[in-house]
């Protein structure tokens, strides 16, 4: 048989570098564009990485996150690399289920116990999922231990038979939602919020996206006036200009970019989420936005903050709505936030609630505040500092009176409920707890006065 002479790394090499003058060819015309993605070529043999300028034919504006943006590209692969883990399971035997608390569409939820310890924990059942996601929120949840009101990964189990995985938590004496938020106080509220933030901005500070920040999602037992945010299912590592499925959050917390199908979106969703959250909260309206599917969310949405918003967003990032959900979303100007203020719900809301929320609210989630801005905000740090007379005047029927410190400005009280100025006193850490400790409390916008 007679042999070509042709050299065959030539053939594996041509259509490289036909690829690579085209790259070339087109780097004049994109020059401009500074935001790079990295493709790979494979061939049975060998895969080549090559970056190159990315030209979309869907939009030309890319995305990316305004804080905490390198996070991973810092960090060793192993950080975020959660196919790769190893997953170390304890014995299953060490736990038994209680009782049924909840359900949702990846697992089944139930108060369990520690048969050592004797100690109550959360036994979390996956059901039938893809290894790749049992996965990564095991790395996550092992990313974020100990960090600030996440909920603490305690174990990792599986039945020897079935190979069925849970995870074990620890465990948290919540009150249905739907219950507690009515009772809030405007501090109540404020408190609630600024503990969220904390373990909003941890996680985001990780390099990590909850992406289903919902009320469901973030356990509060009132009496220890303790909040874990829950459910890392979702949660994925943020990589700049990384696109990422858009079906994700829950519906009535979707942020925009989701309906719009914009998939490099950032931690900046978790802050739609949260002030979808902080709405329901401060107006006792749950959900904000009711829609009955994803297209009629949006339609919802721009019924409130409008449509001329809407197209400014669409325009920016060179997006445009499929022709029949943009006849839904239809015009609709700007609908102010005191509309929604009523009898019900006004010894709630204050100008700084409203203004803290609608920097929240925003179509571009690039001009949304971050975690760590929004827990700057006079409104939401004043909140951090104060607990609600509710609580306090509980806490007097386990340790007696509180001892009151009269000052300029501040005034003696026997009930908590009615004071006017600062006040100070002696207060268990929790009903049932040894620690005594003073607290100091302000009414809002009063100073820190010297004595108390």
């Amino acid at each position: 048989m007679k042999k070509d002479g042709r050299n065959p790394a030539v053939g594996l090499l041509l259509p490289h570098f036909l690829l690579l003058c085209a790259v070339i060819t087109l780097r004049a015309t994109v020059a401009h564009d500074s935001n790079q993605r990295t493709i790979t070529l494979s061939n049975n043999e060998e895969t080549d990485t090559i970056n190159i300028i990315e030209i979309s034919n869907r939009r030309g504006s890319m995305s990316k996150a305004r804080v905490y943006a390198d996070v991973n590209v810092l960090r060793p692969k192993e950080y975020w690399d959660y196919e790769s883990l190893t997953v170390q399971w304890g014995d299953q035997d060490d736990y038994e289920v209680v009782r049924k608390v909840g359900r949702g569409k990846y697992s089944e939820v139930f108060e369990g116990i520690n048969v050592n310890s004797n100690e109550r924990c959360v036994i979390k059942i996956l059901k039938p999922v893809k290894k790749k996601k049992i996965k990564r929120e095991i790395k996550i949840l092992q990313n974020l231990c100990g960090g600030p009101n996440v909920v603490k990964l305690l174990d990792i189990v599986r039945d020897q038979h079935s190979k069925t995985p849970s995870l074990i938590f620890e465990y948290v004496n919540s009150t249905d939602f739907k219950v507690l938020y009515p009772t809030l106080t405007d501090y109540d509220i404020r408190y609630y919020i600024y503990e969220l933030l904390k373990a909003l901005d941890y996680c985001h500070s990780q390099g990590i996206m909850h992406r289903d920040v919902k009320p469901h999602n973030v356990m509060i037992d009132h009496e220890l006036r303790k909040l874990r945010l829950i459910d890392w299912g979702l949660a994925e590592f943020y990589h700049p200009g990384k696109e990422y499925n858009v079906r994700v959050a829950s519906r009535y917390f979707k942020g925009p970019e989701l309906l719009i199908d914009l998939p490099d979106y950032d931690y900046s969703l978790d802050m739609w989420s949260l002030g979808c959250m902080f709405a329901g909260m401060i107006f006792r309206k749950e959900p904000l936005f009711y829609g009955h599917d994803n297209q009629d969310q949006l339609v919802k949405i721009a019924k409130v903050l409008g449509t001329d918003e809407l197209n400014a967003y669409l325009n920016k990032y060179h997006l445009e709505l499929d022709p029949q959900l943009d006849a839904l979303v239809g015009r609709h100007s700007r609908k102010p936030w005191s509309k929604f203020i009523n009898s019900d719900n006004q010894h709630l809301v204050s100008p700084e609630a409203l203004d803290f929320l609608d920097k929240l609210l925003r179509y571009d989630h690039g001009d949304r505040l971050t975690a760590r801005e929004a827990m700057q905000f006079s409104n939401i740090r004043v909140g951090s500092t104060m607990i609600s007379h509710n609580w306090l005047k509980r806490l007097k029927l386990a340790i007696g009176p509180p001892i009151f410190f009269s000052s300029e400005g501040c005034r003696e009280q026997q009930d908590a409920d009615t004071v006017g100025g600062c006040y100070a006193g002696i207060l268990m850490e929790s009903v049932s707890g040894p620690e005594v400790h003073p607290l100091l409390f302000f009414e809002r916008g009063l100073q820190k006065v010297a004595g108390c």
